[in-house]
């Protein structure tokens, strides 16, 4: 149950508060890679087109040991600003949160244990499909298979996603499926590329010959192997699995989620409840984007819960950019620091202590090494 003291960080954004709980959460981090986020000027999550590959497992390594494996240096960018994966694991940490990696077609793989669906990165969606369909089939069938297995020991399943350049490959499948997207997706950057971003789909959907009339004739699964990218069936499998087992749902991520659930409805998956999108106050609040927006449109009925962690109140530089508009969320910060609070009953300055203190432990005491 949701206590008062945590309920003024926990904010329903579309939705009047509800008695959302998590006694038992378990967290799936699905990452994946898409070619699109090597496109100059799309992410900066990594410090080139070249190093972004290593974004995704990275992330997955630091959940468990706190630094990296597949790369030298600190999970940084050289001013201090970490990943988001801080967040994720200060939440996981603080309520002893079990969770997953699932490996949706990464280029790098992590050096952790994992799950993997077996299927191929994905392509860059101006040039080339995102994916075969087989791919898209495979990734929905063993995410559903996996959703289900782990809906029988939770009762919320938590599922984010590390996978830069996701939005715009999001921003694609939302103008296919005919939702009004453009400038409404985040961006880990302040100063969103919106005419990139836009860009980049005119001449995905372009190449792929897609309009909407075309995209109503296509299959789901057809249209997100176009202009799509590998997490989006995965995590979509996941969601529809636990919910057929019986579990809630909570999507953690920004808009990139909002097309999660748009393919879900054209999957006809049942939506009417237990689904609900968690997010951090970064991305909900973001006046570049419109997250809240994008869920009405995809599938109105579910919930947007984002959460007050307070970290433009940090004494930590690299932590205060998150309220500055750098990063804002991933690696499903957000949804885990939601599902954290529900089950300790702690509120959003609590997390804050736990994420300085992960700060301190990971990305500083790791800098004073390489010093």
């Amino acid at each position: 149950m949701v206590t008062n003291r945590m309920h003024r960080d926990i904010i329903s954004k579309n939705a009047p508060n509800g008695n959302f709980s998590a006694r038992n959460p378990f967290f799936c981090c699905v990452i994946s890679h898409t070619a699109t986020s090597e496109v100059p000027g799309l992410t900066v999550a990594g410090a080139n087109p070249e190093m972004v590959k290593y974004t995704s497992p990275a992330d997955a390594e630091f959940l468990h040991y706190g630094h990296c494996r597949c790369m030298h240096g600190i999970p940084a960018t050289p001013d201090g600003k970490p990943t988001p994966a801080v967040i994720t694991k200060a939440a996981i940490e603080l309520a002893n949160i079990p969770f997953l990696v699932v490996d949706a077609g990464t280029k790098v793989k992590p050096d952790v244990p994992y799950v993997s669906i077996g299927i191929n990165s994905g392509g860059n969606i101006a040039h080339e499909n995102a994916m075969d369909i087989s791919d898209a089939k495979r990734a929905l069938e063993y995410g559903q298979i996996i959703g289900r297995q782990v809906a029988r020991s939770s009762d919320l399943v938590v599922v984010g996603e590390s996978i830069p350049g996701g939005t715009t490959t999001a921003l694609a499948v939302l103008r296919a499926f005919g939702i009004d997207a453009f400038f409404k997706v985040s961006s880990s950057m302040p100063e969103n590329p919106h005419i990139l971003k836009n860009s980049i789909v005119k001449s995905a959907l372009n190449r792929a010959q897609i309009s909407t009339a075309i995209a109503q004739k296509l299959s789901a699964l057809e249209v997100v192997s176009l202009v799509g990218d590998p997490m989006m069936p995965t995590v979509a499998g996941i969601a529809n699995g636990a919910l057929e087992a019986g579990g809630n749902v909570m999507l953690a991520g920004g808009t990139q989620m909002s097309a999660v659930l748009a393919l879900m409805e054209r999957l006809s998956f049942s939506l009417e409840k237990n689904v609900s999108v968690g997010t951090t106050v970064y991305v909900a609040n973001d006046s570049s984007a419109d997250l809240v927006g994008l869920v009405k449109q995809s599938s109105p009925k579910v919930p947007v819960l984002a959460c007050d962690l307070h970290l433009e109140k940090s004494n930590k530089l690299g932590l205060q950019a998150f309220a500055h508009g750098f990063v804002k969320e991933g690696v499903g910060a957000g949804g885990c620091s939601i599902a954290s609070m529900m089950k300790t009953g702690s509120n959003g300055k609590d997390m804050l202590s736990a994420i300085e203190s992960v700060y301190e432990h990971t990305i500083e005491a790791k800098k004073a090494l390489l010093k």
